[in-house]
């Protein structure tokens, strides 16, 4: 609230100056907003410039209003002073009651707002004219300018006016009161206290400003206590300080004592969330702890892999991922403290370092085994050449296969290098078997007659199948085999062809002849007439010593003697088809 010195007891005419302001300005002194309210007008001309001392305004003010003190002629307006003995300012009175959400309250008459300040009536006077009233300040130059009709003052904007709970606003107007001279006072534990004065107005209005103050006061405790679960422990400290000021000494009137309780509560409560929270972050840490710890042992099992056997492009870009992991948690989670965080870095450098030594060692080794083999690489591609020019198709081949075995024992060079060495060890076998395809082509061309006749004579062979007569079949054969011989040498894609066809009408012919002579052969038929012998008497018993069964009727012997002759007849049947063949 925008304060000036209290003003000293005015004299006879000067309170009639005041009581009885010019009849114009009277009539726009309560320029009143479209829901009621009065706004109070400007003071008059005379008044002295008052410090600048604004209250705290609310936590949840409204929106001030636009007054409509500078176009309001001088009028006569309640006054609200605090204890230090100033009055404030009507106008900045106006605009400290549009920010102050508890300063516009229930609808009250125009001519309310234009009650007189309590002093010793005077005797009544004539009211002045609007032309006897000095010049406002900042009016233009012009003795005879026309004083403002209520038409030409500007329109005013709609105060916002704060919903204010009756029961709420009754409970608070019990710890206050207000005196003649329009002093407020607040009941408190420790006896009344001035909390300020507003000259001018009735009880209610008077105490209205001071109730609403404190009811801005409870409002910030209770939000204070319903997002306390959700403030930071620096938010909770920074909230209790400023309620605790506010809290004070408060120019306001309720139950002050029971809101500095609620307070003193809610800083108990506080610490219990200062508690939840030291445990919420002890608890975050250890799981930050643990994560990060899971991070440096993933790094720490890809730095001790064998050598041999890493995928060294997959595990670097498996560590480049661990460590965006580490720099994610350390971006956003909690922080550590330094001796953990400092142990478990050291941890993940070591292992990040002792990947890329044994990497490095590794394409070292490499390197060297790499170069080892393409010198003896190179080696063999200089025997290979040697012996391209070669004409000794058998041997030089044989040579090649021998460097061949060497090449695929030598191992691998690096891939560029392992390329281009093989190109080179290829092209010179290539002049090699090049030169000796083009030596087999002009033979083969040569031999192209050789194969036609050794055609003619296979059909010739294949006509003696399937052998009738042995011996005139062998004896057809010898003359095929000569003639075969005497021919020569065929294209050596055919060889194979044509010799396997006549190796097959010969071994037919041979297997003909072993057939004719195992028939033929008496020492097998001579076995085969004494095996029938010896089955034929052995017939002749059996039948004997079944028929005495059947005769004793014992059938157990019958069932063996019957089945003991019948095996030896079927022996019989054997040995007959056997010497028949024979």
């Amino acid at each position: 609230m925008t304060e000036q010195p209290t003003p000293r007891e005015p004299a006879d005419d000067e309170q009639q100056a005041t009581t009885d302001p010019p009849a114009e300005a009277a009539g726009t002194a309560a320029t009143t907003s479209s829901t009621g309210s009065p706004v109070p007008a400007e003071p008059p001309a005379e008044a002295a410039d008052p410090p600048a001392e604004a209250a705290d305004p609310p936590a949840e003010a409204a929106e001030p209003a636009e007054p409509v003190a500078e176009e309001a002629g001088p009028a006569d307006a309640p006054q609200a002073t605090e204890t230090d003995g100033t009055t404030a300012e009507p106008a900045e009175a106006a605009v400290e009651a549009a920010e102050q959400p508890a300063l516009q309250s229930a609808e009250q008459p125009a001519e309310e707002a234009a009650k007189p300040t309590p002093s010793p009536k005077p005797s009544p006077k004539p009211r002045p004219t609007p032309a006897s009233m000095p010049p406002k300040p900042g009016a233009r130059a012009g003795a005879g300018a026309a004083a403002p009709t209520p038409a030409a003052v500007a329109p005013t904007q709609p105060a916002v006016v704060p919903t204010v709970d009756p029961h709420a606003e009754a409970e608070a107007a019990a710890f206050g009161r207000v005196d003649d001279d329009g002093t407020v006072w607040v009941r408190e534990i420790a006896g009344e206290r001035a909390v300020g004065q507003y000259t001018g107005a009735d009880t209610e209005e008077a105490l209205g400003l001071y109730i609403r103050r404190f009811l801005d006061l409870r409002a910030q405790v209770s939000l204070f206590e319903t997002r306390l679960p959700q403030l930071t422990p620096k938010e909770i400290d920074q909230t209790l300080a400023s309620l605790g000021e506010a809290l004070e000494s408060p120019a306001a009137v309720g139950d002050l004592d029971g809101l500095r309780d609620r307070l003193s509560k809610a800083r108990d409560a506080a610490q219990e969330r200062r508690e939840q929270a030291a445990a919420e972050r002890e608890a975050a840490r250890a799981q930050a702890l643990a994560e990060r710890t899971v991070i440096v042992e993933k790094a720490e099992e890809i730095a001790e892999q064998d050598p041999a056997r890493t995928q060294w492009k997959q595990s670097g870009q498996r560590l480049r991922e661990l460590l965006e992991e580490w720099k994610q948690a350390q971006r956003n989670g909690p922080r550590l403290d330094r001796t953990s965080e400092e142990k478990l870095w050291k941890r993940f450098s070591h292992a990040r370092t002792a990947f890329d030594r044994h990497r490095r060692q590794f394409f070292s080794e490499l390197d060297a085994v790499q170069s080892q083999v393409k010198e003896t690489k190179e080696r063999l591609i200089e025997r290979a050449q040697e012996m391209s020019s070669s004409t000794d198709w058998g041997r030089t081949t044989a040579a090649y296969r021998q460097l061949m075995d060497e090449w695929k024992a030598a191992g691998r060079a690096s891939r560029k290098d392992d390329d281009a060495l093989w190109a080179r060890f290829r092209a010179a076998q290539q002049v090699f078997f090049d030169a000796r395809n083009a030596q087999n082509a002009e033979i083969d061309a040569e031999y192209g007659q050789n194969l036609e006749a050794k055609l003619a004579l296979l059909e010739k062979a294949e006509a003696l199948l399937p052998v009738k007569d042995t011996r005139a079949a062998r004896s057809a054969l010898r003359p095929i085999q000569e003639q075969w011989e005497e021919i020569g040498k065929v294209p050596r894609g055919d060889v194979q062809r044509i010799e396997g066809r006549l190796r097959a009408v010969e071994q037919a012919i041979r297997d003909a002849e072993r057939s004719a002579w195992e028939k033929s052969n008496p020492e097998t038929r001579a076995r085969a007439e004494g095996a029938a012998a010896q089955l034929n008497e052995a017939i002749e018993q059996l039948q004997t010593t079944l028929d005495e069964a059947r005769a004793s009727g014992d059938e157990k012997r019958i069932d063996e003697a019957e089945a003991a002759l019948e095996a030896r007849r079927t022996w019989l049947d054997q040995v007959r088809r056997t010497a028949d063949r024979s």
